[in-house]
């Protein structure tokens, strides 16, 4: 009996260990990735390196057009990407019947968030620029960012509904609310730090994809003015930069500043969830 027992907490303390090892190298890993770009590109990080024009193909200059781009593309992506997918969540979690159309729903988001990035540019190059003829544009670039994010808004948000306790509501329904009042009054409100999350997990992906914008949106290096504008991106500069040749320090400068914008992205959903998630637990 205590054989087994020491060799239960032996085992016990085995697997503590591994887990506490292949965090610490997750961590490790991204630290070092993190260190590496933020050491080679925060030196030339600069007021003017943000908000000055590029010159001679971004070989001197800043990379204020990029940044503009990276903004503009991110709200047609999320604004397209944030009511579809929360209505499709809302439905898939709250009024669709189990059966075939069910499961056919959630096979097709947990396949779309499989498809590399370079389909969905393929994918946007052939139906928004050419077949629909809105050319390499924001929009073009904005509604192919959507889809691709689409899934993970989806996931996330049918997954934060269905965490919300089903005493929400049979409660509502109890107090004579119709099910649509209470989807809208309770259930989301409790939800929503879960979709605040998917949101801006789906943001951090769109902001750092290169090769669907590259299809879609160009690469201009003008400040688009209009949605029908081609822009560049930031992940786009630097991968351009870094592959032309053009220059590979300004391309580490593009990587931190990209970087650190994911950062914050990423502080910012922390924070709204703190923010709005009650103590208890629900709101």
């Amino acid at each position: 009996m205590r054989d087994r027992r020491r060799r239960n907490r032996l085992a016990d303390l085995a697997g503590r260990g591994l887990l506490v090892l292949a965090a610490a190298v997750t961590v490790a890993i991204l630290l070092a990735l993190l260190l590496y770009v933020l050491v080679k590109g925060l030196p030339l990080v600069s007021w003017e390196f943000l908000t000055a024009l590029p010159r001679r193909m971004g070989r001197l200059g800043g990379i204020w057009p990029t940044i503009v781009g990276t903004l503009y593309l991110s709200a047609v992506a999320l604004g397209v990407a944030a009511p579809l997918g929360v209505a499709a969540a809302v439905y898939l979690a709250e009024y669709a019947p189990p059966g075939r159309l069910t499961r056919l729903c959630h096979f097709g988001s947990e396949t779309l968030a499989g498809v590399p990035s370079i389909i969905f540019g393929l994918f946007g190059f052939a139906t928004f620029v050419i077949f629909l003829g809105l050319g390499w544009s924001v929009l073009s670039g904005g509604l192919t960012l959507a889809l691709m994010i689409l899934p993970t808004v989806i996931r996330t948000a049918e997954e934060a509904l269905k965490a919300v306790p089903r005493a929400y509501r049979e409660g509502s329904l109890a107090l004579g609310a119709t099910r649509w009042q209470t989807v809208w009054h309770v259930v989301l409100p409790s939800a929503l730090p879960g979709i605040l999350t998917g949101l801006l997990l789906g943001l951090g992906r769109a902001v750092g994809e290169t090769a669907a914008v590259l299809l879609t949106a160009g690469s201009s290096l003008t400040i688009p003015l209009s949605p029908l504008d081609p822009a560049r991106t930031m992940s786009v500069h630097l991968y351009l930069l870094a592959v032309e040749g053009i220059s590979l320090e300004r391309a580490y400068a593009t990587a931190a500043v990209l970087v650190i914008t994911i950062l914050l992205l990423n502080l910012l959903a922390t924070r709204l969830v703190r923010r709005l998630t009650p103590k208890g637990g629900h709101a």
